[in-house]
């Protein structure tokens, strides 16, 4: 059991982002950087305050090192665990029990990359993991990973509960119908079900349009405990929930494709935070592919397995609709620089500070916060509230 006293012990209090969509001319340290500091002035900070340290990089095993060196910190503690893209929700929990330990007072969680502008060949760096990181099963066969991943996990969900590609595309409609609201979004054109349906088919039965953005893109924020977050200029975020979970890290060793692990992460951090998803006034979630939130948001409670084809139909994750999620646009329609679980929790954040403008939803206290890593391998879900909700 998750000791109770962590709920709601430490707070957000800064966020920062640098480099969405095309950062020409920069490098991904250079604009994490950029990210960290904004992060940290917005916390009513200076980078003499950050004491800890959690970063994570896809192209190095030991990128805490650079960032620390680049950001001129001398941190007490130090996390670069690297599960994907869930990592930057995942990294909650360790800063949690740091803070509450007194190990240190103030934790930066931050992350960058230029995957859109970068110099680097892509393709030479997928053929490079494929040798660091052997995946015996499916190598072989030399999928479209993660795409054709994820589009088996699709098409099991349609052969076993009749779901349609009518309503995985309404899950990037909507996601669509945010970005139109959020100036920051890379995307923001009109975007029809139809067009969806009839646009490039990249591995059946997803297309282009059902597949996240490759963007630039850094962000941060920061962490300390309750206590000294109420003396900050900003409207503290707190921490009520944060559990992470990892079943697999090929999709051929899943044991069910339509059941993820954030069955577990969910439970448990619903259990932390004493509320339950009819609590949850926002919620943002790793949408890489448009079968991504219909798993999640069975997987988490609000709606029962194999249910989440209808639940998501006819509007209901747009603005307006039954359920706010991916308010920013999520990763089809704002930003996916690689790992996007670092931009779920900054939109989180700024929904319940209210800071969100036209897309801002009303009278939000809670927030859900899920990330995905791998292909649908490392789940990491965390709940937020404010000081009304503690």
């Amino acid at each position: 059991m998750i000791d109770p006293g962590l709920r709601g012990a430490a707070a957000i209090v800064g966020v920062g982002h640098a480099g969405l969509g095309e950062a020409h001319g920069y490098t991904e340290m250079e604009i994490l950087v950029q990210a960290a500091h904004r992060a940290v002035a917005d916390a009513g900070l200076t980078m003499r305050d950050i004491d800890g340290i959690a970063t994570a990089s896809v192209a190095s095993t030991m990128w805490a090192m650079p960032v620390i060196e680049h950001l001129g910190i001398r941190p007490t503690f130090i996390d670069n665990t690297m599960i994907g893209g869930s990592s930057f929700v995942a990294h909650l929990m360790p800063a949690l029990q740091a803070l509450a330990s007194g190990q240190c007072n103030a934790v930066l969680v931050c992350y960058g990359s230029t995957q859109r502008t970068s110099t680097l060949n892509r393709a030479e760096i997928g053929n490079a993991r494929r040798k660091l990181d052997p995946q015996p099963y499916e190598a072989p066969y030399n999928p479209l990973s993660p795409l054709s991943s994820y589009a088996l996990a699709a098409a099991r969900h349609m052969h076993q509960y009749g779901t349609t590609r009518e309503q995985l595309a309404e899950v990037a409609v909507a996601a669509r119908k945010w970005a139109q609201l959020n100036p920051e979004a890379y995307m923001r054109d009109p975007l029809t079900i139809d067009e969806v349906l009839s646009s490039r088919m990249v591995s059946d039965p997803l297309t282009v349009r059902d597949s996240c953005l490759v963007t630039d893109g850094a962000g941060a924020y920061v962490l300390v405990r309750a206590d000294r977050a109420r003396d900050l200029p900003n409207t503290p975020v707190y921490v009520l929930g944060s559990s992470t979970a990892c079943w697999n890290r090929q999709i051929s060793s899943m044991d069910d494709l339509t059941v993820t692990a954030a069955s577990q992460s969910g439970a448990i951090a619903f259990d932390m935070a004493g509320i339950q998803p009819k609590d949850i006034d926002v919620v943002e979630l790793y949408d890489a592919f448009t079968i991504n939130p219909i798993l999640f948001l069975e997987d988490l409670g609000f709606c029962k397995k194999g249910e989440g084809g209808p639940f998501v139909s006819g509007g209901a994750l747009a603005p307006g609709g039954r359920l706010a999620v991916n308010t920013n646009g999520g990763g089809l329609s704002c930003v996916h620089p690689g790992m996007y679980g670092m931009f779920i929790t900054i939109e989180a954040v700024r929904q319940l500070r209210g800071q969100c403008g036209e897309r801002q939803v009303a009278n939000a206290h809670t927030a859900l916060v899920h990330g995905n890593g791998g292909t649908l391998s490392s789940q990491s879900t965390a709940i937020l509230g404010t000081q009304a909700v503690l």
